[in-house]
């Protein structure tokens, strides 16, 4: 089985179903990441705060080794940490990151956040973080993002990046950033389930021809580890009872129709799984269609809940407000 494409407008067709990295285990990654290969995923979304990318890169040369697949047949995403938006750190980070992954080029590389943080040598500590390791707390630089996207575009004309783009990015930065890029923003990613639906978001990005990504389509589910509040106060989506009727109906799993919720709407889904039979299903996402009233029943869950905001990770940096 394998994901079907949606075309960026950098040229570039990526799988709207692909495999997310955040959280994958150090000791397990590379096996993960071969055993998705060999379940058909192509789309492989990283980062260099994720911790595995060395990892992440044995298990593609692995299966890249093993006749799985070949390179031209993955489409590798990673993403640009805060601590290097300075225009003289981009490239030299992205360097580390493709060598660490054992690629020539990423074929989407975002940037994460639109903070900027003072640098950090990698030398000295990595992966990077949030605080800086001098005094334990975010320290900002006076980075602009007109700065750090021409730095991103340079990574184009040099064949570093296929395709780049941007991820927790408000309407009011993207607007700006159009201004004055010269390579559009392939791709948008933002936390995106029915709990967090952002809307407006969604239409004026699609508007741009920009193709938006969720992550945690899951909603709370992926944050309950992490012991946060927010996460305790609303029911698991898996437990809800339209999402579960839905999946009765279509003889499919609550994390199948949480997916196929996205899919439908042309909107890009990273899910992630160690279980075989997961792995499979959360690929099955794109050839089965839900009810326009099922639609909307999932629609009328948004509480406008974030999950995934420094404030719940107690730092006080207000991105989202």
């Amino acid at each position: 089985m394998a994901s079907p494409t949606v075309k960026l407008n950098s040229g570039y067709d990526m799988p709207l179903v692909g495999f997310g990295l955040w959280k994958v285990p150090n000791d397990t990654c590379a096996d993960q990441v071969y055993a998705a290969v060999k379940a058909g995923y192509r789309l492989f979304d990283g980062a260099a705060d994720y911790g595995n990318e060395k990892e992440v890169g044995e298990g593609l040369a692995r299966a890249i080794k093993d006749g799985l697949v070949k390179r031209e047949e993955l489409f590798i995403v990673s993403k640009l940490w805060n601590t290097y938006h300075d225009a003289d750190k981009v490239e030299s980070i992205a360097r580390k990151q493709l060598a660490d992954l054992q690629i020539d080029y990423f074929d989407l590389y975002l940037i994460h956040f639109p903070v900027a943080l003072k640098y950090v040598d990698p030398a000295e500590a990595y992966p990077p973080g949030w605080n800086h390791p001098a005094t334990g707390k975010p320290e900002f630089s006076n980075a602009t993002i007109q700065e750090t996207w021409a730095a991103m575009e340079s990574l184009v004309d040099k064949k570093l990046a296929r395709s780049i783009g941007i991820s927790n990015f408000s309407v009011q930065l993207i607007m700006d950033l159009l201004r004055y890029a010269r390579i559009p923003p392939a791709t948008l990613q933002i936390e995106h389930h029915p709990y967090l639906q952002q809307k407006k978001l969604v239409e004026f990005v699609q508007k741009q021809g920009i193709v938006i990504t969720a992550y945690s389509s899951f909603g709370n589910q992926g944050f309950l580890e992490l012991d946060m509040e927010a996460a305790r106060n609303v029911p698991l989506l898996f437990d809800v009872d339209v999402i579960k009727a839905a999946a009765a109906k279509h003889g499919k799993t609550p994390a199948q129709v949480l997916l196929r919720w996205a899919t439908q709407r042309g909107i890009a889904v990273i899910p992630k799984s160690s279980n075989p039979k997961r792995l499979a299903e959360n690929l099955d996402v794109t050839g089965w269609d839900l009810d326009d009233s099922e639609i909307e029943a999932i629609n009328a869950l948004d509480k406008g809940i974030r999950f995934n905001d420094p404030l719940n990770y107690g730092m006080y940096i207000p991105i989202f407000a």
